[in-house]
Order: structure tokens, then sequence, then C-alpha cells
């Protein structure tokens, strides 16, 4: 059974083809066979078992959960035999196997810094484990928790990573947006707004906006008139189209401890990051348009705090 290695860095780069991040993609079973290879390196996340459904399935039909973990099994059992495909391909078996990839796998288990992003977009649910460890980050990302895609580099390359999870999908639809590029606001009143339309009652933001006249402001720190502020925040809602999550977390001790939280909404004109804040004894979230190579940046303070 090999041991990694993580206390001897890597060679310098000689070349760009050198200095790229290098990626591989793995089905379950072969990941799985890869970290077991590597010391039984624990994997970022919990393998899902499908079961073979309830007792009422029989009598009244197959529910959705149970139809979707059978089509999930199904996918893994037509998959090639792990060892035999990973062999096939250089990376793991008799004829020798990929180091690189093996420390990558090791990396992940022996991470001082996680970061887990979570992607939910145009019908698409991604996710995607970043760890980094001094100068060395490994990622392993999925769409469908079969097919997965891990990565290794250096710190330097891990902001345009980022932004590659952060891209929305080809067929997201961008157009004009009602929302400005900026806007701060009260807590409550984005959350009762928001409550208001989800239980059909949209009637209730004009009456919403009106009690808190004066308190929804610009970039420039002018209000926004009643009517302005009604129509933005029923555009945070019905423009809505996705959401993505990052949990940025110190894993380097015995116990993990969770730093810092980066929350974004897909509107129609693309990324807008929510930025909770305290002003004085009020709760306010500020709401600006990003972009998906602006993820390494709303990152940094919270990474700060591990590294610092």
């Amino acid at each position: 059974m090999p041991t990694i290695d993580l206390s001897t860095p890597p060679p310098p780069s000689t070349g760009l083809l050198d200095a790229l991040p290098r990626r591989v993609a793995l089905t379950l079973p072969e990941l799985r066979l890869v970290a077991e290879r590597a010391g039984d390196a624990p994997l970022p996340f919990d393998v899902r078992d499908p079961v073979s459904g309830s007792s009422f399935d029989g009598r009244l039909g197959e529910s959705r959960g149970t139809a979707e973990d059978s089509a999930y099994a199904g996918a893994l059992a037509a998959l090639h035999d792990p060892a035999t495909s990973l062999e096939r391909r250089g990376l793991l078996g008799d004829g020798g196997q990929d180091e690189g990839l093996l420390g990558a796998v090791g990396l992940l288990a022996t991470p001082s810094t996680a970061v887990d992003i979570d992607v939910s977009a145009a019908g698409i649910h991604a996710r995607s484990w970043h760890r980094q460890t001094d100068d060395a980050v490994a990622t392993l990302s999925t769409v469908d928790g079969i097919v997965f895609e891990i990565a290794w580099f250096a710190s330097a390359q891990w902001p345009q990573e980022l932004a590659r999870v952060a891209e929305p999908p080809a067929d997201t639809g961008l157009r004009g947006s009602e929302v400005p590029p900026y806007v701060d606001l009260p807590y409550e009143l984005a959350d009762a707004s928001a409550e208001a339309i989800r239980s059909g009652r949209a009637d209730l933001v004009p009456v919403l906006a009106a009690q808190h006249a004066g308190s929804v402001v610009g970039a420039d720190d002018q209000p926004y008139s009643e009517s302005d502020v009604a129509s933005i925040l029923g555009a945070l809602s019905a423009e809505a189209q996705g959401r993505l999550r990052a949990l940025v977390a110190d894993v380097s001790g015995d116990q993990t401890a969770v730093v810092g939280v980066v929350s974004w909404t897909l509107l129609a004109d693309g990324w807008h990051a929510l930025r909770p804040r305290r002003a004085g004894d009020d709760h306010r979230v500020a709401i600006g348009r990003v972009d998906p190579s602006d993820l390494a940046g709303e990152l940094a303070p919270v990474l700060a705090e591990v590294t610092g």
C-alpha cells in the first residue's frame, strides 16, 4: 500500500504545460479504488448508497426517489471494471501508477483549508470540493455523482479554478435585469417580501416597501422610491434562476471549524452576491452584481481568517 508524502514540495515547473492544472475524469468506482490505493484516503463526501425501495412501491407504484435510486444504481452497474479501466489508461495497475493522481487524492483527505461549493442553475446541480495545504490545491467536482473530475495545481491557479466552477451553464438565458447592479436593504424586508411572494401574496410587496421607505439605497447611498423598491423586491424573486453557496472551513486541527459562507443568486443578468452586514442594531444585506471571476475575491477575506 503506497504512502502519500505531502510534505515534499513538487519540483518547480519547467514550462507552460507543467504549470497548468492537471485534470483527470474518474467514475465513482474508479475514484473509490484510487482512494483505496492511496492508503484508504477518505473522500470529501458521503458515497451515495441507493436503496431498493419501500414496501409501498409494489402496491402504490415506484416513488420518484426510488426511481432515481434505481436509475443511479443502473448507471453504476453499467460502468466498466475500475481496475481494468484505470490500468488501460495508465493511471493505476501492475504497469505503474500515477503518483500525481494518488497525491491529489491524498491532499483531498489531509488539507488545512476546505472550500465546499454548491451550484444550482438551469436544472444542473454541481458540487465541487476544494482542498488546500501550503501551495497545493486539489479539487473534486461532479454534477451527477457518477463521473467526477479531479484536478490538482499550485495555489496561484486557484482563482481561475474557482471562476470555472462559478461559470453559469451555457444554456442559461441571460438578459437585462430589473435589479440594479447594487442595492442595500434591510434583511427583514428582503426576507418578508420573498416569503410573501412564495406564499402567493405578492400584493403585500408594495405595503412592505412603503413600511421601509427610505431604507433601500443604491451605491451612492441615495434611497430608491417606493415604486422602485417594490419592483426590485419582485424581481429578486421572479428572476431567481440559480444559486451558489461556498462554505469555507479550517480543517487543520482535530475539529472542523466553519469560518464563513459566500452566497450568490443567479438573476436575469447573471450572478449577484448576497453580503449580509450589520449597521448598528440593524441587519442588512447588500446585493451586488458579480462575475464568475469575482468568486476568488469574495472568498479571499474568509480564507484569510484561516491562513492568517
